[in-house]
């Protein structure tokens, strides 16, 4: 009888461990998030850009809301106006007449439920990726694949990279940033490599020119990506402003960055 209970107990404590607990949450005003990364890739025109609005909601909800019926376009210096059309429905907004010039500087606005949303920022120019190299290293678990791509800085001014590397066997892509603070001038390379690298595994690189601010923003929000290690009971991260004003209220600031650059890629298969 005792042995029957004692299983009994254990049946019930494993049963009860799987039920679902749903904490309640304070949920706060939803923000609006601008996605206005307009990217030249280079060897295209850059005439077709696109700029997503969203808003954040609840951490329980596994819907995006998105924002329809804004008014969104960029001008240049020469008051030039690129008007950005919704697909509609989608929070998508569309320019298919932009025309994007080195060092040129562009302002974004957007005007949404009466709030005004301005940013300025200059778009910046990037190097070509020249090479792909691959190499095999003795790692602690055996052999490691180490993949680099290889790119010339301008050694006339002071440059800030954004790195991307998108892994075909992995869900999302990776992103570091880079300055040139030690390699003013000389060949600088972006670098991946993963425990599970095997030869097939497409790579896809992604290489941006990018301002210091921006290079400060993006620093602190892959730290703020990377500190929580997925743990629930990490300390929640500090509220991190990009380049966007709102000029109606600027204490109801929006999230996201206003980035202009051009932008080279580069496809490698893993030997």
């Amino acid at each position: 009888m005792k042995k029957a209970l004692y299983i009994l107990l254990l049946v019930f404590m494993f049963s009860s461990c799987e039920d679902r607990v749903n904490i309640p949450l304070d949920t706060s005003n939803p923000k609006l998030v601008i996605e206005a990364n307009i990217l030249w890739q280079k060897g295209t025109t850059g005439n077709e850009q696109k700029i997503k609005l969203s808003t954040t909601t609840d951490y329980y909800s596994n819907v995006i809301p998105v924002v329809s019926g804004a008014i969104v376009y960029v001008t240049n210096s020469s008051n030039t106006v690129f008007n950005f059309i919704e697909t509609p429905n989608t929070g998508e907004y569309i320019c298919l007449n932009f025309v994007p010039v080195i060092n040129e500087n562009y302002t974004l606005t957007i005007q949404y439920a009466g709030q005004n949303y301005t940013a300025t920022e200059k778009l910046l120019a990037t190097p070509t990726i020249d090479s792909v190299q691959q190499t095999t290293v003795q790692g602690f678990t055996g052999d490691e694949i180490q993949v680099k791509f290889f790119y010339q800085d301008n050694g006339l001014e002071d440059n800030n990279y954004l790195i991307g590397v998108k892994n075909s066997t992995l869900p999302i892509p990776e992103y570091g940033v880079l300055k040139d603070e030690f390699f003013q001038g000389n060949q600088m390379f972006g670098f991946y490599t993963d425990d599970n690298l095997s030869a097939g595994a497409n790579l896809f690189f992604s290489l941006e020119g990018i301002s210091t601010r921006y290079y400060n923003y993006l620093n602190k929000l892959l730290n703020i990506a990377g500190s929580g290690g997925g743990s629930p009971f990490a300390t929640p991260p500090a509220t991190l402003r990009g380049n966007i004003v709102n000029q109606s209220d600027e204490n109801n600031y929006p999230l996201g960055y206003f980035h202009l650059s051009e932008i080279d890629t580069r496809n490698y298969v893993v030997q």
